[in-house]
This record gives C-alpha cells, structure tokens and sequence, in this order.
C-alpha cells in the first residue's frame, strides 16, 4: 500500500503527533478540522455558520490537496460542542453539498480543541496522480 501524508498552507497545520491528512491508494482521510484560520492559527470570529464555513474551507482544502474534492467525498463526521446547532450546520452542508451529498453523522461532545464548537473530519476518493 501506498500511504502520503498530506500537507497544504490552506488549511491549519497540525500541532501535534498527527497530519492533516492521508492518502491511502485511492482514499483521502482528513483529519478533524476545526475553524481555524490557516494564516493566524486562531478561531474565526462568528456565528456558527461562519465557522461551519472556515471547518469546511478546511476540509477542502486537504482533499484538493490529495486529488480529491468535495464532489468525491464520501463520509464525514461532525461533532458539535451544542446539537442545538445542528440546523444552522444542516443548513451550511445543503449550500455546499446540493447534490450527492455524502454519508454523514453529527454528534455532540463535551467539548473540543481551543474552544472551538464544531469539528469535521472526511473520506474521500481520490483521482489518480
């Protein structure tokens, strides 16, 4: 197998022992992103919908990275510091995914990394290089 470690500017670097995402074959995994701003390493200022936005921006910049796109996605995973905002988010995945969105699941947590109050990670496929 053929593993890669993905690395981009596009979206936050990681600050610990894990990558921003691995390509395995033909399979894209990125690693849970929260809404971090890529150029300052701090929370995006906002409502949940913006920082829905800077998650995903993130996600898709790792894809893009490993020659994958949202188009090719096929799971991810959202947890939310407050289900409560789970429409708010629904409403940020259907703008984004219009058609053939993926598998996903949404789930709440205790809390997550420097006070954030969502998180995503992804599969996807990826096109050969």
């Amino acid at each position: 197998m053929n593993k890669i470690t993905i690395i981009t500017e596009g979206a936050p670097l990681p600050v610990g022992p894990y990558s921003q995402g691995i390509r395995a074959e033909n399979l894209v995994f990125v690693s849970g992103q929260i809404p971090l701003d890529p150029n300052t390493g701090k929370l995006v200022d906002g409502d949940m919908r913006v920082q829905t936005q800077r998650a995903l921006k993130n996600v898709e910049s790792i894809l893009l990275a490993g020659n994958s796109s949202f188009d090719m996605t096929l799971k991810m995973t959202v947890y939310l510091s407050d289900i409560a905002d789970f429409s708010t988010v629904n409403d940020v995945f259907g703008e984004v995914f219009s058609q053939q969105p993926p598998a996903r699941e949404a789930v709440q947590v205790t809390a997550l990394p420097k006070g954030a109050r969502i998180e995503i990670s992804a599969i996807g496929l990826a096109t050969t290089q």
